[in-house]
């Protein structure tokens, strides 16, 4: 007896291989028997050919407070997703204190009263007690333990300060955290030398996680590859390159190169990257990317809330001032760059190391289409429509490949013993609805998501909350 049976199903199992049409058996949420099946169960599905895939992970995302506040996690579910990793550019929910203001691009995750976790074991109690619907593996932002120990930010840290926060990096892994992140890029990090974020690095274990938004994604792009690289040597931790771009039209066509940047490091390290289906980013409003090359979509601003949603060029225009001088007196805001060229992504997306990560950002009131629509446009724009790769590997980029490269255990596969995180989606109609004006619509083509063996979601609304905290390889 089995409590869910999945029958006649294209069983996709994240190893990169062809589907194979079979039958799929959980039992107290996990994968107990994979094949041609006999025996009841308390729900039998009939799939009738669809896909059956481990659930997606999503390696690269802003949820870190949002799995606690919104639990019901809709924009995940809904595009098949069963794990998130939080805590990535630098940014994360723990170990926070914060005093005043929250620093950029902190405040991307929330307010000062939204930062209730001052070390990693009371987030995890706060987003077990919070029972998301999707489950979560935390690392541990640099930028956040600086704003911890240091009076300000434009500056490198002093051996005593990366000593403290060495230690309490070193208390987070302890208590479950996955590894360590960066956002050198920004202003709250930029300031910190190499030396400051591979001293920190040398608490990982070997094989531990440090996962980088690098300090350039524009003309320096090889020379910030390398920095990450080279924080990761002495411990012999993985890199984990976040949402891998070529950003800025004079850094358009460098995708071959960057990759076979990628491509050397890694026959000495263990190296492999994220990047999300499109050709536009999104963060907070950086004055150094104002520019007229390419738009730049205002998604807020705190003292000009009306201008979301519009282009900066025509804000200033209307205000009859420069690009520069319109950008700065929105800030705090948010924005979107369309900043890279298509047949780059397409490059990056294709490559054997890159996964599936959407870098969505929940609290913005007008998130890039990523948010809800990164897995079903890999799995209907890419994969089917534009036969960028075969189904198969597609699923393995958002499954089996994050699944080993994040140390998530018994998730990623379809196989007896694994973790019973599961979706149903129908190959031919799967596809993204959310765009850049309408960013919040669900996907077209998910029909089931199963987390933990309990049924999550529908295929129109979440019915249960089943999700979990991960710690490293559990």
């Amino acid at each position: 007896m089995y409590d869910v049976l999945i029958r006649n199903a294209l069983v996709l199992d994240g190893s990169d291989r062809p589907g194979t049409h079979g039958d799929v058996g959980v039992r107290d949420g996990r994968i107990v028997t994979v094949g041609a099946l006999d025996g009841g169960a308390v729900q039998v599905i009939d799939a009738a050919g669809r896909a059956l895939a481990p659930g997606f992970i999503d390696v690269h995302t802003h949820d870190d407070i949002e799995v606690i506040r919104q639990p019901a996690m809709t924009s995940k579910l809904s595009q098949g997703v069963t794990t998130v990793v939080v805590g990535n550019c630098g940014i994360s929910a723990s170990p926070v204190r914060i005093r005043g203001e929250v620093p950029d691009p902190m405040n991307l995750l929330g307010d000062a009263g939204d930062f209730r976790y001052p070390d990693f074991a009371s987030y995890r109690h706060a987003v077990e007690t919070a029972r998301p619907a999707v489950n979560v593996a935390a690392l541990v932002g640099h930028t956040a333990l600086r704003q911890n120990h240091m009076d300000r930010l434009d500056r490198a840290a002093t051996a005593d300060e990366i000593g403290a926060m060495r230690a309490q990096l070193r208390e987070s892994l302890q208590q479950g955290a996955l590894g360590l992140s960066s956002g050198l890029a920004y202003g709250s990090a930029f300031h910190a030398p190499s030396a400051e974020v591979a001293e920190l690095a040398r608490e990982l274990p070997a094989g531990g996680l440090y996962a980088t938004h690098l300090r350039d994604e524009f003309a320096g792009i090889l020379d910030a590859m390398e920095e990450a690289f080279g924080a990761a040597r002495a411990p012999r931790a993985a890199v984990r390159v976040s949402h891998v771009k070529c950003a800025g039209i004079d850094n358009w066509g460098r995708s071959r190169e960057v990759l076979r940047h990628l491509d050397d490091a890694a026959h000495t390290q263990d190296v492999a990257c994220d990047c999300y289906p499109y050709a536009a980013s999104a963060s907070t409003l950086d004055l150094k990317q104002v520019t007229d090359a390419y738009d730049i979509l205002i998604t807020w601003s705190e003292p000009e809330p009306a201008q979301g949603g519009r282009l900066l060029a025509d804000i200033a225009a209307d205000w009859g001032v420069p690009l520069l001088d319109a950008a700065t007196r929105l800030q705090p805001a948010g924005a979107v760059y369309h900043c890279m060229d298509e047949a780059d992504v397409r490059r990056f997306l294709l490559h054997p190391l890159t996964m599936i990560g959407s870098d969505g950002l929940p609290r913005d009131p007008r998130p890039h289409p990523r948010l809800w629509g990164t897995f079903p446009r890999v799995l209907g724009h890419y994969a089917r429509d534009e036969n960028l790769f075969p189904l198969h590997t597609a699923v393995h980029k958002m499954t089996g490949l994050p699944a080993s490269r994040f140390a998530l255990g018994a998730r990623g596969f379809i196989r007896t013993g694994g973790c019973a995180d599961l979706v149903l989606f129908d190959p031919a109609r799967v596809r993204d609805m959310a765009s850049f004006h309408d960013p919040v619509r669900a996907a077209e083509g998910i029909d089931a998501v199963w987390v933990n063996g309990k049924l999550a979601y529908d295929g129109g609304d979440v019915v249960a909350r089943a999700g979990r905290f991960i710690a490293p390889n559990n």
